[in-house]
């Protein structure tokens, strides 16, 4: 059961594995008292930061140290190796202006 206080989290690739491992389920979810930043939602779960590039806050990319986190978003976390078009699609790269 949630509350409005859960963040709802999904992590992609390796770091699905890592999840796996400590046998959270896809989703799981983390009671979080304040907005946060994604970094330190990442650090607080103990996730390896490096194997993390990029971040989806409530459906919007963002880097770890842009995104924020408050109490009933929804979170993904996208390792490195994101297809290379689906990068600037989704957000991941910006793409340069004319």
């Amino acid at each position: 059961m949630t509350n409005q206080k859960d963040v709802e989290i999904r992590c992609f690739s390796f770091l699905k594995k890592v999840c796996d491992e400590r046998g959270l389920s896809f989703p799981f979810y983390h009671s979080l008292e304040k907005e946060c930043s994604a970094s330190d939602l990442a650090k607080t779960l103990g996730l390896p930061l490096n194997m993390i590039e990029a971040v989806f806050v409530n459906g919007l990319a963002s880097s770890l140290e842009d995104g924020w986190v408050k109490p009933g978003d929804r979170v993904a976390f996208i390792p490195p190796g994101t297809p290379g078009p689906y990068r600037a699609l989704l957000g991941m790269v910006k793409l340069p202006s004319n």
